[in-house]
């Protein structure tokens, strides 16, 4: 056993979720805890509320709940808050993207009403298939930041927050490349006065967070708080930071079975993935240039697993196709079909099909709860900077200079456990149990 582990303050008091979008992820998100706080439901896909992790040997029996081993935030604690290009509140938002039972969104009105979202910062380049009117005006990019930075202060005043974590739930926006107002905060500030194009929304969201000292988790591939300026912001600050875009539907499927297929040295020739959604996220992403932001965060996922150059004969040159087809009718229902060609002993051939039939919202839900509690957790415990421990929820995890990230859901599993274990000061579980003789 370890003497000691880390001193993390107690969650004492309120802890604010402020959300960047009330659409169909938010939405569902506030109304599920919202249910849960009433009793009315389980918080199911949620680690933090329903997970357990084993303490000592496996003979010790020793598993708590997550919630109960690390001072989380309690659910009756959290205060919600958002801005939105649309002005809907909360109730009228779930109306509207339909992924909740009407009958469960009625029940949960009076709730769902309160919460009412603030004017968003949005530029119509990022994101050309949407447009709303609840939207900030400014001489420039840093003065919509600095609008940020006051709806940040006034939000904790208002509401009596003891703490906040920012969440972003909105549209995926268009494709960047990193460039050089990118690279320190310096020249970031200065792009930000001068209105350079090159400064996304979600980048502004992430400033404002990381300069109002608010861990910020960012739940679409955009760049954002990944780039060395604002990386290097968080460290300065003392402010936890973490990996974008959940990781829900078919990507989830990708890192669960690529992880086994290695396992057993089988081999890959190629995956051909397509999604079809009729959400606002999939109007979005039937946009070539958005598109193509969200395809570069789903195709990096096998490479990293596979480990190509390691396994040549197994993995050298695999077809990998990703594609996304919008489709009205479906929803937020997603349906994501995979067609996957392996090859085994002596070269023999197989296939596996894969039609996952999910509902997007609810399997991100939980993820933002999760991501929301344990920034918090990690801002408690003078964490700084990137948190790659929590690289479970997403497709594209955040990681220090020269790393590359670990997309195998299973390793991320244990090093997100055994960052809580070393928290508390438990022993890191190894799986060794190594008897010797002489």
């Amino acid at each position: 056993m370890v003497e000691k582990g880390v001193d993390i303050a107690p969650a004492n008091g309120k802890l604010g979720i402020l959300l960047v979008g009330l659409g169909a992820v938010s939405t569902t998100f506030v109304a599920g805890v919202e249910a849960i706080r009433k009793g009315a439901a389980q918080p199911i896909g949620s680690l933090t509320q329903m997970g357990t992790i084993r303490l000592g040997k496996r003979t010790d029996n020793n598993c708590p709940k997550i919630k109960d081993f690390v001072p989380l935030a309690d659910l009756d604690d959290i205060v919600f808050g958002a801005w939105d290009i649309f002005s809907d509140s909360a109730y009228e938002a779930a109306r509207n993207a339909g992924v909740l039972e009407k009958s469960q969104v009625e029940d949960l009105r009076e709730q769902l009403e309160s919460l009412r979202p603030m004017a968003a910062v949005f530029e119509q380049n990022y994101v050309k298939r949407i447009t709303g009117e609840n939207v900030k005006t400014g001489k420039n990019k840093m003065e919509l930041a600095e609008q940020l930075i006051a709806d940040i202060a006034r939000f904790k005043e208002e509401k009596g927050c003891d703490r906040l974590v920012m969440v972003w739930a909105a549209s995926t926006e268009i494709f960047i490349e990193p460039s050089d107002i990118h690279n320190d905060l310096e020249a970031f500030e200065k792009a930000l006065y001068d209105d350079d194009a090159r400064i996304a929304p979600s980048m502004i969201y992430a400033y404002a967070a990381l300069k109002s000292k608010v861990p910020f988790a960012n739940g679409a591939p955009n760049l954002s708080c990944d780039i060395p300026a604002l990386t290097k912001l968080a460290e300065d600050n003392n402010v936890p930071i973490c990996g974008k875009d959940f990781k829900t539907g078919q990507t989830l499927m990708k890192t669960i079975l690529a992880p086994g297929l290695k396992s057993r040295m089988l081999g890959l020739e190629g995956w051909y993935s397509t999604n079809i959604l009729g959400n606002r996220d999939g109007e979005v992403l039937d946009d070539p240039e958005n598109f193509k932001t969200k395809e570069e965060s789903k195709l990096s996922v096998l490479e990293h697993i596979l480990q190509p150059d390691v396994y040549p004969d197994l993995y050298k040159d695999f077809a990998h196709v990703v594609r996304i087809n919008y489709y009205p009718p479906r929803g937020d229902n997603k349906e994501g079909w995979d067609a996957i060609d392996i090859f085994g002993w002596l070269g023999y051939k197989m296939q596996i099909k894969i039609d996952f039939m999910c509902r997007d919202s609810i399997l991100a839900a939980p993820l933002c709860l999760d991501l929301a509690l344990f920034m918090d957790l990690a801002q408690r415990a003078k964490m700084k900077g990137i948190q790659e421990w929590l690289s479970f929820y997403f497709k594209a995890p955040q990681t220090a200079p020269g790393l590359y990230p670990e997309h195998d859901i299973f390793i991320q599993l244990m090093k997100l456990k055994n960052t809580l274990r070393h928290l508390k000061g438990e022993d890191l579980i190894t799986h060794l149990g190594l008897e010797y003789y002489d």
